[in-house]
């Protein structure tokens, strides 16, 4: 006799029950088309997309390279040679210093922080904005490469004040008067790098980008003649050879900038000119807080600000951290200002008074809320 076979029985939970699926709601199987469509049918059915009406859009996307010396840079700057990872911080032995001077030394490299450890997210901001703008494929892997640059910077300033003081710079106890006056400085400097922050988010949109580079072209100037100070003053291995690897980013930072603006300078408007004439007074007056001593235009400190950090600079030099005089960092900056002074007059730009270097110029008005010189 045949065994009758029965649906399992299954355990349910006390709810309403399911409806039957119904035949009407069952999709048939997809059929297999008997012949392609016709291409110029499709053609004439096709409908335009609907136009990208955002000013400021990364899409669509192009690969044109207009400025080849751009891509050059770019292939020579895959590999930089180096990483923060692989320098000898073995050799540094925070015990050979004294409380202060470990103090004194994360200090600068917090002070450098304002502008370096920054470099990362203000070069990928002005990368974004290279591609909602459509900049040259060419401009925008400079600009990758540059924030990648500028990643191993911060990370050198990171590890280098981490080593000295751990949880620095504000994340820790300092245990000697010079140190709690550092970490109040390094309160005020931080500050001052929101305000700053703040300022470029808003002008980085405003200005078009041969403005932009005209800044980014001072920031780049400064920072490769610190850095090449720096190496050549230090004597303390690891933080030297930080120093040449940097200053040697630097200078490939600044043939970028180079290269892009001897190619737009020309065709600058004379309004576009003076905007660069006031963001190179913009660019001293912020740069000069790390390549000389902070002006009273931009930065809002403390009176007690300016003798500490002399006082911490100077304990600084003590231990061998090369942090050149004041006398020596205004001669610096003055070279490295008259440098840029011939690179662009011949375009054209006037070039703005700086009184606190000894540099004549036009008298131009300073305007905190639109800085965008990048370090």
């Amino acid at each position: 006799m045949p065994v009758q076979k029965h649906a399992p029985k299954h355990k349910t939970t006390a709810g309403p029950a399911e409806e039957p699926i119904s035949e009407s709601k069952i999709l048939p199987p997809p059929t297999r088309a008997d012949r392609m469509p016709d291409p110029e049918k499709l053609l004439l059915d096709a409908e335009n997309a609907p136009a990208i009406a955002d000013r400021l859009n990364i899409f669509p996307f192009d690969w044109r390279v207009e400025t080849p010396r751009l891509m050059e840079i770019y292939e020579n700057s895959r590999d930089p040679g180096w990483s923060p990872s692989r320098l000898p911080w073995d050799t540094l032995d925070p015990e050979q210093f004294t409380l202060d001077q470990r103090y004194a030394i994360a200090y600068w490299w917090a002070l450098l922080s304002v502008f370096d450890a920054s470099g990362p997210a203000v070069f990928a901001r002005a990368m974004i904005h290279a591609y909602e703008v459509h900049e040259e494929d060419a401009i925008r892997k400079c600009f990758f490469s540059v924030t990648r640059d500028e990643m191993n910077h911060e990370e050198v300033c990171g590890r280098a004040i981490n080593k000295l003081t751990p949880n620095g710079p504000l994340g820790y106890e300092p245990q000697t008067i010079l140190g709690k006056l550092a970490r109040n400085n390094v309160e005020w400097l931080y500050h001052n790098g929101a305000r700053y922050w703040r300022g470029y988010k808003h002008a980085v949109e405003h200005y078009p980008m041969p403005i932009l580079f005209s800044s980014f072209l001072f920031g780049e100037v400064a920072s490769s003649t610190l850095f090449h100070s720096m190496y050549e003053s230090t004597e303390i291995p690891v933080f030297k050879e930080a120093f040449r690897n940097i200053g040697r980013d630097e200078g490939r930072h600044l043939s970028f900038c180079l290269a892009l603006l001897k190619e737009i300078l020309p065709r600058l408007s004379e309004q576009d000119k003076m905007v660069i004439t006031k963001q190179f007074r913009a660019g001293f007056v912020f740069l000069s807080g790390i390549l000389y001593e902070p002006p009273a235009e931009f930065w809002h400190l403390p009176d007690t600000f300016l003798p500490a950090q002399r006082l911490l600079e100077e304990k600084a030099r003590e231990a061998g951290f090369g942090i050149l005089t004041l006398e020596k960092r205004r001669e610096n900056w003055r070279t490295a200002v008259v440098r840029l002074k011939t690179v662009v007059e011949p375009y054209g730009i006037k070039f703005p008074a700086l009184p606190e270097i000894d540099v004549d110029g036009e008298s131009v008005a300073f305007d905190a809320d639109k800085i965008v010189p990048i370090f």
